[in-house]
């Protein structure tokens, strides 16, 4: 028995450590996060999300030459038609081997109550529809190169832990990761999930959530101020640099070498999970029975004034 299972470890090890030839991959990036500029030392075609090519330069410098850069709004279809146009030139008759969605951005976020459908839309255009049009865009010529497509969900698309369009753009990744998954496989395209837990990204910068929490708050009416409680946003501001601070790891490689795995492996996992809270806390927690996650989801909140328990 002992042997059987040594032998399986073994094999497991070997097929997980194989490497294909890696031709052309386009990353899209959330703007000039570090993760964005550390898994773009394998890639050789980088997309920027945003107004403004940030971070452009350091890319280059410390990508090899085959690197190329292009700026897409992955909120406008005339981006993205332009985008898919210049790669087609680019990749030729072999095909795009991988597409890695990973802009993204995390505000707003607040309690459902604090937003309007705007809020939900803006972030649903970048997180979600930006990662179907994307995808769509190029999956003709990943069939071409019998490629990849490689999502980056989070664990929120687990396990709703807040308020606000985040978790359910994640969730939306999920569905359309799974079942474009099943739609590819007679083609030999493989599609993946990366599920990351807390990495410290802009997406978890207390700063930028703070902010967004105050404007939300100075537009709520005083009604639903009234409800929370005037000392509210003081409590979450404590809660945000006396605990959320120490959550994030800092070690973006897991993330990373999830990536670079999930590109250039001959056996691709189908989820990936970096973080040590992803894989213990909440990929569990999101399997519990409903009233068990509840409680244990509740319990830290910052209840408001008028709690009725």
């Amino acid at each position: 028995m002992k042997h059987s299972l040594l032998n399986w470890r073994q094999t497991k090890y070997y097929k997980s450590a194989q490497e294909v030839s890696v031709s052309h991959t386009l990353v899209t990036l959330p703007g000039n996060t570090i993760l964005g500029k550390n898994v773009c030392l394998f890639p050789w075609l980088a997309s920027h999300f945003g107004p403004v090519p940030l971070g452009e330069d350091d890319l280059k410098k410390a990508a090899s030459e085959r690197l190329s850069t292009l700026h897409l709004d992955v909120t406008q279809i005339d981006s993205i038609n332009k985008a898919a146009a210049f790669i087609k030139v680019k990749v030729g008759e072999k095909g795009l081997w991988s597409v890695v969605n990973n802009a993204g951005i995390s505000v707003p976020s607040a309690p459902c109550d604090w937003l309007n459908i705007e809020d939900y839309k803006s972030m649903l255009d970048v997180n979600l529809n930006g990662v179907i049009a994307v995808t769509l865009s190029v999956l003709p010529l990943i069939k071409k190169a019998r490629g990849r497509v490689v999502n980056m969900a989070s664990v929120f698309g687990r396990i709703s832990a807040f308020g606000g369009p985040y978790c359910i753009s994640k969730y939306g990744v999920e569905a359309f990761n799974d079942s474009l998954r099943r739609n590819m496989a007679p083609f030999g395209v493989k599609v993946l999930c990366i599920e990351p837990g807390f990495f410290r990204t802009s997406v978890t910068d207390i700063d930028i959530l703070g902010g967004n929490l105050q404007k939300l708050w100075n537009l709520l009416p005083q009604e639903t101020k009234e409800e929370y409680g005037s000392d509210y946003m003081d409590k979450v501001y404590v809660m945000l640099k006396d605990d959320f601070a120490k959550m994030p790891d800092g070690d973006l490689m897991k993330v990373v070498s999830c990536m670079e795995h999930s590109i250039a492996a001959v056996h691709p996992r189908t989820r990936y999970s970096p973080g040590w809270d992803a894989k213990f806390f909440w990929l569990p927690m999101s399997y519990m029975p409903t009233c068990i996650a509840d409680y244990f989801l509740s319990k830290n909140l910052i209840k408001p004034a008028k709690s009725v328990y």
